[in-house]
Parts: structure tokens; sequence; C-alpha cells
């Protein structure tokens, strides 16, 4: 295969892994941020936790893995994301160690004051993650301030309404997906409690989505490439057209469709935003010629062709790995039963 080939293969499977990670966090993110409000009791919290228990340090696996498939396959697109975004990365991975800390530690006292601040510890970090996250990815698809001497915005520049708004999407997705899981895995009072939230996230997502949509159409190039090809438009139509289904599903409580709904919100979101970016990695808004594109900042042919075989062979066993865990752990979790996460 030419490197050209390669480096679209790699493009692609860069994108593929950034979604698999939202899809499998998404839930267990959004049980992180209602867990507060939620779980009124010891029983409920150790229902909680027995939900995202088994799986939310597999999900972190793809976060590892998209870091490094862009150190191995765009050694330059690491290296520049990684300085110019190095503050709002940084407390992305605070975010991550506390939201571990909170889980792992909430039932190590009984303490009420120990209790309340890693049960708040818990739910504010896995708010924080999907916030900065999407304002990152938002920002990717606004275009970056990056001239001649690098980044030339600064960390607060970051944090633009339409960034504001592409978090709003993330945390409503993502909250969506957890009540879903809730009523998949759990039973009892959590699933009204749940429910009630629900009602109010899942047309929130339909109009922040659509107001995304149409901010990007206005304030990005992301669209430019669909006015090219109008067949692309179909792909953030299947976006706004899940979440309407999220709704749909909410309101007859088949949770199931409703999380099945939310991943295809994320898949073509993502679908969406990297599709207009294409080329671009890191696409520079002052001058295009500051960008860093698939082409620009690739490896080596060899260095490509021996990852894709290593992607060939582990990314199948780690997704296998995660079927096989969700299969595993696939009975609902009882009020009555359930012991916690030790």
């Amino acid at each position: 295969m030419s490197h050209s080939l390669l480096a679209n293969i790699w493009f692609v499977l860069w994108c593929v892994i950034w979604v698999a990670y939202f899809i499998f966090d998404s839930y267990t993110l959004g049980i992180g941020m209602m867990f507060p409000y939620i779980a009124k009791n010891r029983q409920d919290r150790n229902q909680l936790q027995e939900v995202v228990g088994p799986f939310w340090n597999g999900a972190e696996v793809w976060l590892i893995t998209a870091g490094g498939a862009t150190f191995a396959a765009f050694p330059a697109v690491y290296a520049d994301m990684f300085s110019f975004l190095y503050v709002p990365f940084y407390l992305a991975l605070f975010a991550l160690i506390f939201r571990a800390v909170g889980l792992e530690f909430m039932h190590k006292d009984d303490h009420p004051m120990w209790v309340k601040s890693l049960k708040w510890t818990f739910g504010v970090a896995s708010f924080f993650i999907p916030v900065v996250l999407g304002v990152l990815f938002a920002n990717l698809f606004y275009g970056l301030e990056i001239g001649k001497n690098g980044m030339e915005g600064s960390l607060l520049g970051l944090f633009k309404p339409y960034a504001i708004l592409g978090a709003t999407v993330f945390v409503l997705t993502f909250l969506n997906a957890g009540v879903a899981w809730i009523h998949v895995k759990a039973d009892g009072q959590l699933l009204e409690r749940a429910n009630k939230i629900a009602r109010v996230t899942a047309p929130s997502l339909v109009a922040a989505l659509a107001m995304f949509f149409v901010a990007t159409a206005n304030r990005t190039p992301i669209f430019d490439r669909f006015n090219e090809m109008p067949i692309l438009y179909i792909i953030p139509t299947i976006a706004l057209i899940s979440s309407m289904m999220v709704v749909l599903f909410v309101y007859k409580k088949k949770y199931l469709l409703a999380l099945a709904s939310t991943a295809d919100v994320i898949i073509f979101f993502f679908a969406t935003g990297f599709t207009g970016m294409y080329p671009n990695m890191l696409p520079s808004r002052l001058n295009d010629a500051f960008s860093l594109t698939l082409h620009n900042s690739a490896s080596s042919q060899k260095t490509l062709q021996i990852m894709f075989i290593v992607a060939c062979i582990f990314v199948p066993i780690v997704l296998a790995y995660q079927i096989w865990t969700h299969y595993l752990f696939r009975e609902r979790v009882t009020n009555k039963d359930a012991k916690g996460y030790h």
C-alpha cells in the first residue's frame, strides 16, 4: 500500500478509536454525573457502583489507544496537540484520576463527610471529562488559532460559545446514555429518578444538537465539503434523527433502543466533524498553510505498515474483550443484593 493510502486508513482508524472511547465511556460518565443526585443511600450507591464497576476502566483503554495511535501514526499531530492544548489535556487527565479516586475510595470509610466528599468527587469529575473533551473537539471543528509561531490563542479563548455548545451536546448525550444504562442494568427507585432526568435531557439533546449544527454551518468550514457533495448531509441528518429517537424511546420506556440511539448520535456527530475536517487533523483558523494534515504529519510508510498490522491484531482483541465483559456482567444489578465496588 502507498504512503498516502496508509495515511488515509490511519486517519479513519484514529476517528474510529475516538468514537469507540466515547461510546463505551458515555454511559459510565453519564451515571457518574447523576450519581450525587440519584444515590440517596448506601444501597443506591452500591447498586450504581456495580452498574459501572466492571466497565469504566475498560473504556479508558480506548482513550489510551487513541493517544498511542496519534503518537505512532501522526507524531507531528501528537507533539503539537499536546503542546498547544497542554493545559486542557492535563485538566482532563486530573478529572480521570479524580473520577477513579471517587469511585474506588467511596466506601473505604462510612463517615458521612467522607462519603459525601467522594460521591461529589466522582460526580464532578465525571462531568468535567465530557466538558473538557467536548470543548477540545468543538475547537478542532472550529479551527485553532495556529500561526507561524504555534498556538496564538489562550486557554480561556478555547471556551468560546461554539465550544461550550459542543460540550453541552457531549454532556447531554452522556447523561441520556447513563439513564438508559441504569434502566438496562438496575432496578428499584433509581429507575424513576433517572427517568425524571431523561425527560429533561432527552429533548434538550435534540435542541442542543440542532443548534450546534446550525452554528457549525455558520461559524466553521466543516460543511464546505458537504456543500460540494450534498449526499454527505445524510450524516448530520442521521445524527439529528437519532437524537429524536432517544426522546421517543425514553418516553416509550424502550431504554435499550435509547442506548443504541445515543451511540448513533455519537457516531454520526463525529462522522460529521471528521468528514468536514478531512484531511486536516489540527486545522488553523488563521491560515490554512499552518494546518496539520494527515499527509504532512504522518509517520513513514514502514511505520504505518507495522502499526496497521498491529491494529488489525489488537483492536479486534480489545473489542472482543469488551463485548465479552458486557456479556459476562449482563445480569441486572438488584438494589437488595448490590454489594458495591471495592
